[in-house]
């Protein structure tokens, strides 16, 4: 049955227990049909809000109570990235292995506000929501986007891949600590220091993650930051990647080596060094990120950093249902990511023509041992 507030028109449902109570739908039900087991601390609000409004659920409402969607929805920054395109994908998979559904979403970037399609999934009832990019991957958290998910949390789970503080969302993620390190040392291990970083917005918490990694990685070994090695303003698609390596060049930096932000940029730098009378990689390597199928069509073939989206997919979709039964789930889950090292990146040979020339061992084992393989044709090996 549902009950009216005192001295107001507002008919009370378990979506307004749940919300003032700080629980899900779900664990609602459970206490009043008493069919599992719900923490102490959960079961006295809940009752706390019960009682406080003389709710008593007919049969027919519990029933509804009880009915899940077994449908996840999913919010995609743009997905025509591929890598965001990767992610739903395994997203659907792992979701249909558990026997739920999904609705996708297309935020690009305010061709529709996110609130407004967090509104369309509520409608449709979801049991959980994930948001892959899009506001809750800004560097600085917007209030009022906060204020509306701590408002969508109280009826529905939602989880993230970025950062959305002040808010109890639960978050699987990339360690990009790791993936910047691997990065890093490969380049390193073939002779590289002069290396540049394209692609990207400052304002979007990963990537100013990579950015503060690189800068304390470089420090680590004694090489001084060089801003102008980094891009500017740019995006994560092809045209940011091309019109910010042209601009390096247009400044007269040339490095030995590039980081991509991702797989979707990389191209646009590759065909920018093209055009520039260079090779990849004799005179530059490039190294990338996300390992998309962009990277096995890439010419060359692209070294680059992958996340196993399959095992990433599983992890927000298992996260997203637990949440939804009210489960205890652990509040922040990180990827591990794996370097995948194909044709794109080799041996600096400015560095080991230097190395031949001086008998100080400034050369690295590593490189020299890089430079036999690459002799001997033998194929490179992804590292974990």
């Amino acid at each position: 049955m549902q009950v009216k507030k005192a001295g107001e028109n507002k008919t009370i449902t378990i979506y307004d227990i749940a919300r003032e109570a700080g629980v899900s739908p779900a664990t609602v039900s459970r206490v009043l049909t008493n069919r599992a087991k719900v923490s102490g601390d959960k079961k006295d609000r809940v009752m706390a809000v019960i009682d406080k409004y003389n709710f008593k659920p007919n049969m027919f409402a519990r029933g509804l109570v009880e009915t899940r969607s077994k449908t996840i929805g999913i919010i995609v920054a743009d997905v025509r990235n591929p890598y965001y395109a990767s992610m739903f994908v395994a997203c659907e998979r792992a979701a249909r292995e558990e026997g739920y559904s999904v609705i996708l979403y297309n935020y690009l970037r305010g061709l529709e506000p996110e609130e407004a399609l967090l509104e369309r999934l509520l409608e449709q009832r979801v049991d959980a929501i994930i948001l892959l990019g899009g506001h809750a991957d800004e560097l600085v958290s917007d209030m009022e986007f906060v204020e509306l998910i701590n408002d969508v949390f109280s009826t529905t789970p939602v989880v993230i891949t970025g950062k959305l503080d002040g808010t109890p969302c639960h978050i699987v993620r990339i360690d990009d600590v790791k993936s910047m390190r691997l990065v890093m040392d490969h380049l390193f291990s073939l002779g590289h220091e002069n290396i540049a970083m394209i692609g990207g917005r400052m304002d979007v918490f990963s990537t100013r993650e990579k950015l503060l990694r690189y800068k304390q990685i470089l420090k680590e070994r004694g090489i001084e930051f060089n801003p102008d090695l980094i891009g500017n303003g740019g995006s994560y698609d092809f045209d940011a990647g091309y019109e910010q390596m042209n601009s390096l060049f247009d400044k007269g930096v040339r490095p030995t080596a590039v980081i991509a932000i991702n797989d979707y940029s990389a191209m646009g730098i590759i065909r920018s060094i093209h055009e520039h009378g260079m090779q990849i990689p004799r005179d530059i390597s490039v190294v990338s990120y996300d390992n998309t199928y962009m990277a096995e069509v890439a010419e060359p073939k692209l070294t680059s950093v992958d996340y196993d989206y399959e095992k990433y997919g599983k992890d927000l979709v298992r996260t997203a249902i637990g949440l939804s039964m009210g489960e205890e789930v652990q509040r922040m889950r990180l990827v591990t990511p794996r370097l995948v090292v194909r044709e794109s990146s080799t041996v600096n040979r400015e560095a080991v023509k230097a190395g031949g020339e001086r008998t100080d061992s400034s050369i690295s084992a590593e490189v020299m041992g890089s430079c036999r393989d690459l002799e001997d044709g033998r194929e490179k090996e992804s590292i974990g």
